[in-house]
């Protein structure tokens, strides 16, 4: 089983091994019981928000997903604290999980002191993030990917948890947690950010397929605050969405193929392959495009190689790769 793109086709072949009749009922026998242990003052059979965000280990993994995957879809999130990308992934694969307000849970396995789990999910980079579904595990994605993309791959495992399997997710209760109940307006509250009003302002334009907007919103944050890595990242995807959305992939692919010394053709495939997660194809293609042109048109393709690193971000190994390449063709 490797990492790749979400594909809900993975879910099909997954109800062919375990039966979705069998998955419901699980459902709802572990929200009968769920429903049976609520605590005193707490919504009856309610989880805190800071459960849906767990820490798991090689010895909690069946408990803590295998188990809970037959109440709600378990997101993994496979990082490492070196991990550059990783930091930038986990905190939205945080927000979008406390978004989906019990429909989710996210569980983070820090590969480094569980390689055994690693191994056994097939992880080969990081950050890799799969989900486990009524016991099944199946691939999403691997590396910083756009936002809105990880929104639409959640979406999607959201319907079909709910179609196929009749997992409904947990109810939860905002008061069972302390840190959540401040955030509603209690004297705790942690204060807002300089920039949060205008990060959320980007993240708002992206859920309404504003990529314009989205890609001004971060620029204003990075007017402010150059150095923003969360402004930059999310610059960098609204500018590489914006670009795609309106291309004809086979046209592109069909130019590309045709011309492999054109570099606008070989450019606009390398925003494709990069827009649909073939990281590397997108790297080694513009290197490629570098090592057969000259003067403008060499340049044109290097800067867009360097603006793609900037997708995943310049500590990924994938850049750290790519740069190396592209030095070797240069000098």
């Amino acid at each position: 089983m490797q990492p790749r793109n979400m594909s809900m086709s993975g879910v099909v072949d997954l109800a062919a091994v375990k039966a979705a009749g069998e998955a419901k009922a699980k459902a709802e026998q572990a929200r009968a019981a769920a429903a049976q242990g609520g605590a005193v003052g707490a919504v009856p059979g309610a989880a805190a928000p800071a459960s849906l965000v767990i820490d798991v280990d090689e010895a909690g993994f069946e408990l803590d997903v295998l188990e809970l995957s037959h109440q709600v879809p378990v997101v993994i999130d496979f990082w490492a604290e070196w991990c550059e990308p990783c930091k930038q992934l986990s905190p939205v694969l945080e927000r979008l999980v406390n978004g989906a307000n019990g429909r989710l849970v996210l569980a983070k396995i820090d590969v480094d002191a569980n390689q055994m789990l690693m191994q056994q999910f097939g992880v080969q980079g990081i950050p890799a993030v799969f989900a486990v579904v009524a016991g099944q595990a199946l691939p999403l994605f691997q590396g910083a990917v756009p936002e809105q993309q990880i929104r639409e791959t959640l979406g999607q495992l959201i319907q079909v948890a709910e179609e196929r399997y009749g997992l409904t997710g947990i109810v939860v209760d905002p008061a069972a947690d302390g840190a959540y109940a401040a955030g509603a307006g209690g004297a705790d509250e942690e204060p807002e950010g300089p920039y949060d009003a205008l990060l959320e302002a980007a993240v708002v334009a992206l859920d309404a397929g504003d990529l314009g907007g989205a890609v001004q919103a971060y620029k204003n944050v990075l007017a402010g605050d150059p150095a923003n890595s969360e402004a930059k990242l999310g610059l960098a995807q609204a500018e590489l969405l914006a670009r795609v959305q309106h291309m004809n992939p086979q046209e592109v692919r069909t130019a590309a193929a045709a011309n492999p010394a054109d570099p606008a053709a070989q450019i606009a495939a390398a925003d494709l392959d990069m827009a649909g997660g073939h990281i590397q194809d997108a790297f080694g293609r513009l290197v490629d495009a570098v090592r057969v042109t000259a003067g403008d048109d060499r340049d044109a393709v290097r800067v867009r190689l360097l603006e793609l690193f900037e997708v995943i971000g310049a500590d990924d190994p994938r850049v750290s790769a790519a740069r190396t390449a592209l030095a070797r063709v240069l000098f």
